[in-house]
């Protein structure tokens, strides 16, 4: 069947249920006469359609309804409601538990039919009020409570129905019906009035637009928003930045038209004109731009969507502008906060507090309520009582305005943009104290100092008539650009002055103007630093310029967003996209408050700046990004968290709580520890000991110094560099707590039973996962951190923390808290506030496995002694935080149990073999604790390192043990970690243990180390192993021939079959064998072949050694080959030779030489040595220093040839 034409298109799901009867609640509330449950927070509606999301497309013959999760449909079709036509309809917010999703839809009968979405069945009609067909339908809650619903038809009458019924009634009649429109009603809207009652405002076929009052229903005005054109959309709209502009509607044309103040002056005026905004390609030349309808957002109010016949445009109107609100400080010891807020030229106070009733956040909420939830997790906001009291004092204007307090508290003040004017007052009378012309204004955060923009006035735009006809439409926009042009010449004029208020409340001018730049100012920015934007020479566009001319009465080119409209059309694919770097111009400078000097070079101009009380933290917002910087002791970036489109943000110590326009963000920042504050902290300590060296000289004369510089103890303490920390935890969006798709989990239901049955169920299930009872009665969150909270609508003035909450301003000036009782989040409140203590005792309430969670947390913000006394925190993760905390008795405790070797490293425990091969039980144990020792291998090392540095010698002792047993095992440890172990153990001294390592280090490979060892142990022949079985031969002979070992003859053989090895090159090219023989002859230029037999083999031999080839006789007279030269040459040769004084200078070899890089050419004069080679054999030196022995350092020759006596050559011995 086909469904014919659509009327009609929503969607509907939990969300969607619950800011729908939040807002019919929240208006309702307004009211003086407003009933008690209607003020008080509200529970959110049962979530009826568990996590799905539909979309409900009305049409002519039947209703379709789009399940977004599964991409099912499910038709409804005219006959299942009495055959009737379909031409609107509204989903019934009903709040009672068992009640499941209801749609009304209005009929051309004149009858609303109402269906249930879980039997798909028609519920009720209601019947008896409209003769002609419906054409809309709202539900919404008068200031009594009762839940109410309103149609409008063809016939002209508005009806009201009660919403408020019991399942039973199958027909309902009419509660009353008004005649609104002559020729029908076209649209019902509520429109929610600050301090009144809500209001419904209904368009016609009359042309017209009527205001009716929700408590009496009469009629409060009727006004025709344009002539000779029906008006076909209407929106309530409430933005900061055009504070008297109350309602939007739409005609065929292409603007969007705003009424100003409806009950009142109802003046119509253009808001902006949307082909303006629309790339010049989209449009056909000869086509006109028509809106056909049009609705605001109804959580963000800065976004308005219409639908016009060249498809939807969305359009952004300055998302930036806060509400003109401003905190007072709250007086200490107070419960009760104030904000001061300006509407309608009054000045009015806001008082606000947490209700004492059921706030879970001020008692102890260890307690569990009746549904078994914890109750600081709950979702449901927390009370607020609130008054609003007027001020004597008038204002000036009724335009947009900006408000800002002091430093101290003591003045407040406003800005009026478009006027441009400001004034300040004293908050403790009210009385002002300095006014003048200026669009910008900026407080010092440390004293009652603020910078202003004065500015020449600038002339004022004139506003469309009424008649918005298109030439005087024309005429007004040209006039309008003039005078934008006008404005623009005079703010190039103004310049940046900074004036002080004194105690006796005087202004003062410090300075004249700041900054010797000619460029226009853009913004101006307080704090800690006074930061000044300019304008750079950036052409305006041509669609920015009309849009801001098009904004009457407001040249919104001098304020918040700088040089481009306030309305900007989100991306639509045609506008070209810019690079980052050319949309951010370096155009901000920051200068001191005190001297006027520019401080550091230009910045990309931030959106907003937000400066720390203690002046230790700032935060500049960008577009897309939030940079955090340190200011102490010196400026330093500490990064950036990607939170887009913030609006404001205030810092409470080190926490930065930051609203968006659809989320509240808490961003914990810590500096952490680097290397510039620990010399600011030597400096310090070095200044006060001269301060304190001064004061006792000037009290008792030069004796005192005496006592003063007597030796300090120095204390042993490592200082840890510690990285900066930042982390963003959302506290609240306008999602809702997201619920499991019932595809997934729950069975398909087909009958209502069923579903009665499932809803408990899944209550039940929430409670598991949400609570668990902890020791003693108290309640313990199991979740990390709480669902997210509601984040009230609309753009908001964050006020801080008091009270243990976090206070928000919205724009109908209406305060919300938002719980931060959470332990996840009061645990790092705490912290980040620096009481680590209550911190560590607010985690019992957190399940233990988000301990680790939490100590790594207090670890960056540098409470790692704190974070100790956490109880669930994983064993790793609490050495990490002993060793941060240099509680090293405790670290070694945790490695002790993390690797499983409490009693290894006792004497008795050697593995011999035949323990390996038949392993009891307790030596498994052995075999696991050193698997748990080389796996812990580096922490150990470090925790060694730790305790030499602060001289814990015992700690370092029971850790070099447990290592030491497991390097002892072959294999075990890495190369590194055995070399560190070797280092170590000599460092303590520990040769007992070093002797079980030197054999793993030869093993390995390490034969430098391993040398060094044996070297600390005065093992020589295990040093001549080491050098040996690690290939270093060189370093072997060398170390044989320095200690006169048995073994040097060996070992030059050894090293010389080495080095022949690397010379004989084997031929890589095939050569028949008598060119190999030629080519051989011609090498060392013989004369006979007699003499080629006779060609020696290459030998290096030290200094004082006979040649390997020549034979030995018997020796009448023995050579000294050793290096105690006291040895007279008549004495026979010692079997060893005494070890010289020093034997850990002998073998320790050069740098260079690394094991088998033989490829360098050696020191010539060692080698060409005329002791080397005897004088009888005939072997050509060139050939000689070609393979000479790379390894031998320089040094150790030269020390050789002057200790050792020249040997008589071997011809002379031999005869």
């Amino acid at each position: 069947m086909r469904g014919g034409s659509v009327k009609q298109v929503n969607f509907y799901d939990d969300d969607v249920r619950f800011w729908q009867l939040w807002r019919n609640r929240s208006a309702a509330a307004e009211a003086p006469s407003a009933v008690n449950h209607v003020t008080s927070a509200f529970s959110s509606p049962a979530p009826s359609t568990k996590g799905r999301h539909f979309l409900v497309i009305c049409c002519e013959n039947k209703a379709i309804f789009l399940d977004l999760v599964t991409m099912r449909g499910r038709d409804v079709p005219k006959q299942d409601l009495d055959n009737k036509s379909l031409l609107c309809m509204e989903f019934l917010s009903r709040s009672a538990a068992g009640d499941g999703p209801l749609v009304a839809f209005g009929g051309s009968d004149g009858v609303i039919r109402v269906l249930s979405m879980i039997t798909w069945k028609l519920v009720r009609r209601y019947t008896g009020g409209h003769k002609g067909s419906i054409s809309c339908l709202m539900t919404f809650m008068a200031s009594s409570g009762e839940a109410l619903l309103v149609s409008g038809a063809s016939d002209g009458l508005l009806v009201l129905w009660s919403a408020d019924h019991g399942q039973d009634s199958r027909e309902l009649v009419p509660k009353l019906s008004l005649k609104a429109h002559d020729g029908g009603v076209v649209a019902v809207e509520l429109s929610r009035v600050i301090g009144g009652a809500p209001q419904l405002i209904t368009i016609g076929a009359d042309k017209t637009l009527a205001i009716w009052d929700t408590i009496s229903f009469k009629e409060l005005r009727r006004i025709k928003p344009v002539p000779r054109l029906a008006c076909h959309s209407v929106a309530s709209w409430c933005h900061p930045r055009a504070p008297n502009l109350d309602i939007l509607t739409c005609v065929k044309d292409s603007h969007i038209w705003a009424i100003e103040h409806p009950t009142y002056s109802a003046l119509t005026r253009p808001l902006c004109e949307l082909s303006s905004l629309v790339p010049p390609q989209v449009l056909a030349p000869n086509k006109k731009l028509r809106v056909y309808c049009m609705v605001a957002h109804p959580l963000q109010p800065h976004l308005v969507a219409t639908g016009t016949n060249i498809g939807v445009i969305v359009s952004e109107f300055d998302a930036r502008s806060l509400p003109s609100v401003a905190p007072l400080p709250t007086p200490p010891g107070s419960r009760e906060h104030c904000a001061v807020y300006v509407i309608e030229r009054e000045l009015k106070l806001l008082n606000f507090q947490l209700s004492s009733t059921a706030n879970p956040s001020l008692g102890s909420n260890g307690s569990l309520s009746e549904a078994g939830r914890f109750r600081g997790d709950s979702l449901e906001p927390l009370h607020v009582k609130q008054m609003k009291k007027h001020i004597s004092t008038p204002v000036p204007h009724d335009s947009y305005s900006v408000l800002s307090v002091s430093s101290s508290g003591k003045y407040l003040a406003i800005v009026w943009p478009d006027i441009p004017y400001f004034s300040v007052y004293k908050v403790s009378d009210w009385s002002i104290v300095d006014s003048g012309s200026a669009r910008l204004l900026a407080w010092d955060t440390c004293r009652d100092r603020f910078a202003l923009l004065e500015s020449v006035l600038p002339p004022r735009i004139p506003i469309i008539p009424k008649g918005g006809s298109s030439r005087r439409a024309k005429e007004a926009a040209a006039a309008a650009a003039q005078a934008a042009a006008a404005a623009a010449s005079a703010a190039s004029a103004a310049t940046v002055q900074v004036r002080i208020l004194l105690d006796d409340g005087t202004s003062n001018i410090l300075m004249r103007s700041i900054g010797g730049r000619s460029e226009p100012v853009i913004g101006l920015h307080g704090g800690a630093l006074l930061g000044i934007a300019y304008r750079t020479s950036r052409r305006i566009s041509p669609i920015a310029a009309t849009a801001i001319s098009t904004i009457q009465s407001m040249p919104l080119s001098g304020f918040g967003s700088s040089s481009l409209s306030s309305f900007n059309t989100i991306d639509d694919g045609f506008s070209s996209h810019k690079s980052s770097t050319e949309a951010a111009p370096q155009n901000f400078q920051l200068y001191s408050w005190e001297s006027f000097q520019p401080v550091g070079g230009l910045l990309p101009q931030p959106e907003w700046t937000a400066w720390d009380q203690t002046v230790e933290y700032c935060a500049f917002a960008y577009q897309q990004y939030i940079v955090i910087s340190s200011l102490r002791p010196q400026y330093r970036y500490l990064g950036d968290v990607a939170i887009p489109y913030a609006t404001g943000a205030v810092w409470h110590r080190r926490q930065l709580f930051v609203a968006t326009p659809t989320t509240i963000e808490c961003v914990f920042v810590d500096a952490g520890v680097a290397p510039i504050d620990i010399e600011t902290r030597k400096l310090k300590e070095v200044m006060k000991l001269k301060e304190a060296q001064a004061r006792a000289v000037a009290e008792h004369g030069e004796l005192a110094l005496i006592t003063v510089e007597s030796p300090q103890t120095a204390a042993h303490e490592r200082i840890a560099l510690r990285p900066p920390m930042l982390q963003v935890v959302r506290l609240a969006s306008f999602q809702h707590a997201p619920s499991v798709p019932p595809f997934l989990t729950l069975p398909r239901q087909s009958k209502v039973e069923g579903d009665d049955s499932a809803m408990p169920k899944e209550m039940e299930e929430r409670k598991v996962n949400e609570i668990a009872v902890g020791g003693g009665g108290v309640s313990v969150a199991v979740t990390r951190f709480p669902t997210e909270q509601k984040r009230p609508v609309g753009p908001l003035i964050v006020v801080g923390v008091r009270d243990g909450v976090l206070w928000l301003i919205d724009r109908y000036m209406c305060s919300h808290a938002l719980s931060l009782s959470h332990p996840g989040i009061r645990c790092r409140c705490l912290a980040a506030y620096g009481d680590a203590v209550s911190a560590v005792k607010w985690a019992s309430r957190l399940g233990r496995e988000h301990h680790d969670d939490l100590a790594q947390f207090m670890l960056g913000m540098g409470y790692a002694t704190e974070a100790l006394h956490l109880p669930g925190i994983s064993k790793r993760l609490e050495f990490d935080l002993a060793m941060q905390s240099n509680d090293l008795k405790r670290a070694l405790q945790c490695l002790l149990t993390m690797s499983n070797s409490r009693d290894i490293g006792q004497e008795n425990t050697g593995l011999e073999l035949n323990d390996i091969l038949s392993l009891t039980s307790k030596k498994e144990n052995i075999v696991d604790a050193f698997e748990g020792i080389v796996k812990f291998a580096k922490e150990f090392l470090d925790l060694i390192d730790a305790a030499d540095a602060t001289a814990q010698v015992d700690i370092a002792r029971e850790a070099l043990k447990r290592l030491a047993a497991a390097g002892s095992v072959k294999g075990a440890l890495q190369g590194h970690e055995l070399r560190g172990l070797s280092l170590r153990l000599a460092n303590h001294g520990e040769l007992t243990r070093l002797s079980g390592l030197v054999n793993n280090l030869i093993s390995i490979g390490l034969g430098r180390e391993a040398a060094f060892s044996a070297a600390v142990l005065g093992d020589n022949a295990l040093m001549e192993k080491a050098w040996l079985e690690t290939g270093m031969l060189a370093e072997a002979v060398l170390h044989a021939h320095a200690h006169g070992r048995p073994t040097l003859k060996n070992l030059v053989q050894a090293w010389n079959k080495m080095l022949q090895k690397e010379t004989e090159h084997t031929p890589s090219t095939k050569t028949d064998a008598a060119a190999a023989f030629l080519a051989s002859l011609e090498e060392p230029k013989l004369t006979s072949l007699a003499e080629a037999g006779k060609k020696p083999p290459i030998e290096i031999l030290p200094p004082g050694m006979p040649s390997l080839s020549a034979a030995i006789s018997v020796q009448k007279k023995p050579v000294p080959a050793t290096q105690s030269s006291q040895q007279p040459p008549g004495k026979p040769l010692l079997i060893e030779a005494p070890p010289t004084a020093t034997p850990v200078s002998a073998p320790v070899p050069s740098e260079t030489s690394g094991p088998n890089s033989d490829n360098r050419t050696p020191d010539s004069s060692s080698v060409n040595d005329p002791n080397t080679v005897a004088p009888g054999e005939s072997t050509p030196a060139a050939s000689t220093s070609s393979t000479a022995p790379p390894e031998a350092p320089p040094e150790v020759h030269d020390t050789q040839e002057t200790s050792v006596p020249p040997a008589p050559p071997i011809s002379e011995l031999l005869a």
